[in-house]
């Protein structure tokens, strides 16, 4: 997996500037796209200390098709085009591995997780997972999003500074367990949810990414390192040996098709061949789906509120809590603020045309999702938070707005995220009435995979909540 993936992205002196309208360089002798001759190791710390300062050096300098390398991915190449975007996403999903892209996870996920399938076993794994997602299915989940917003909303400290972020952290694990999981609220839901915390935590520390090399390379970490993994692996085992017990409990249990959680979709689900999912692919995609729909949502509803709480006029039309309104307001912020930076395709089998380019096999390709929502020809103001950008015939399509990614491999959940952001800014909306602690916005940090606001969005609650007797507009 390219660092580009998952990149925060020397100063770019170190890159010559040529104006949008200059001549692209010409392509390398085996097809690939132009790039930077500067060493890798100066490609490296571009990435990680210039931001996307170094990303539009390199667009501004070789074109929309760039060929890099890091100290991570000796070669990979990068997209900022749409047109280039859809190109790749609409390949033959049997040459253009995402699985494979996304090895970095196995680890975490495990090697049967949807997220690293590539081929005819990915299709069978997405074809069993989708039914959920969509449908009656989707409204059965909404009081759930709003009676955990609910409770979040009521534990906030009054008039006093509080950081945001580990309240949506605390809300979507609480929509998981009870959505995905199906566990009631008891000691067994706060149990597994205290060990997914363990879990996941140390993977969305500033530091995530290295453990995760260090768990991917066994015996190549030393030191703190080594012994972070092993706790990570502790911490891991104990999360198994839960959902392990309950997928043998669920087998055994005749009522099992009158439920309506996830869990159990997966467990009763059969592909062409009547066949089922096995325990351990049931384990990794519930892991895959917790990582997937857990941190990422939360780190999004994070950004969404910094964004509004420091736009006055974009935050009275919320509060008008009209739903096609706070959908802009979500998608917008999705843009402005892409929780991952960057998805991945590796080539396999045959060389791949990639316009005009012929990429060989073994190399990565990566959409910029954070750069392609940065294009002031896209997005006019790019860095202004707009969501009428996203109302009327011309908003952005599913290759100017990424997201979720593209093609065969968008997000499963990106229908449920949606939902679950609009339920509850409606709902904080609707009851509490927030402003920013700081004047400013945000800064971005890296943390695991994800790009989350550095101090957690500090806000004040000005007044009591109000009751929760109407359910809003949602």
């Amino acid at each position: 997996m390219a660092l580009c993936n998952y990149h925060p992205v020397v100063s770019v002196d170190t890159l010559e500037h040529s104006t949008e309208s200059g001549t692209v360089p010409r392509a390398e002798g085996n097809g690939l796209p132009p790039g930077p001759r500067i060493p890798r190791l100066l490609q490296t710390l571009g990435f990680i200390f210039a931001g996307p300062r170094f990303l539009e050096a390199c667009r501004r300098r070789y074109g929309n098709a760039v060929t890099l390398g890091t100290l991570f991915d000796e070669r990979f190449v990068m997209l900022f085009d749409p047109a280039l975007v859809k190109e790749l996403f609409q390949g033959p999903h049997d040459q253009l591995h995402a699985g494979e892209a996304n090895a970095l996870l196995g680890p975490i996920l495990g090697n049967r997780s949807v997220l690293l399938l590539d081929g005819a076993e990915h299709l069978r794994h997405r074809r069993m997972m989708l039914p959920p997602f969509h449908g009656r299915r989707m409204q059965a989940y909404a009081d759930t999003m709003r009676e955990s917003a609910d409770l979040e909303i009521d534990s906030w400290p009054l008039g006093e500074p509080f950081s945001l972020m580990p309240s949506m952290q605390s809300l979507t694990l609480r929509v998981i367990m009870c959505a995905v999981f199906g566990f009631e609220p008891g000691a067994a839901e706060e149990e597994l949810r205290r060990r997914i915390r363990d879990m996941i935590d140390p993977l969305a520390r500033p530091r995530g990414v290295p453990l995760m090399l260090v768990l991917g390379r066994l015996g190549a970490g030393r030191g703190a390192d080594r012994g972070a993994a092993r706790r990570f692996d502790a911490a891991r085992r104990a999360v198994d040996e839960i959902l392990y017990a309950e997928i043998a409990r669920r087998r055994d249990d005749p009522q099992l098709s009158e439920r309506e959680d996830v869990f159990s979709s997966l467990l009763l689900a059969v592909d062409e061949t009547g066949d089922r999912l096995s325990d351990r692919e049931i384990r990794d995609e519930l892991v895959t789906l917790l990582l997937a729909g857990h941190e990422t949502t939360a780190t999004g509803l994070a950004w969404t509120f910094d964004l509004l709480l420091h736009a006055p006029a974009v935050l009275g039309r919320a509060r008008e809590r009209d739903d096609e309104y706070l959908d802009a307001v979500v998608k917008e912020a999705l843009r402005l603020r892409p929780v991952i930076p960057g998805v991945g395709r590796v080539v396999r089998q045959e060389p791949f045309r990639l316009g005009g380019y012929v990429i060989p096999p073994g190399v990565e390709i990566n959409p910029s999702i954070r750069m392609i929502h940065r294009r002031a020809d896209l997005y006019p103001s790019p860095k202004e938070y707009r969501p009428e950008r996203f109302l009327g015939p011309d908003a952005p399509d599913t290759y100017t707005w990424l997201p979720f990614g593209g093609g065969t491999r968008r997000c499963l959940g990106a229908s449920f995220a949606l939902t679950e952001m609009r339920i509850v800014v409606a709902r904080i909306l609707e009851r509490a009435a927030l402003r920013a602690h700081d004047p400013e916005l945000e800064k971005v940090q890296f943390r695991g995979i994800t790009l989350a606001p550095r101090n957690g969005v500090r806000v004040i609650l000005e007044h009591p909540p109000s009751p929760t007797m109407s359910v809003g507009n949602i």
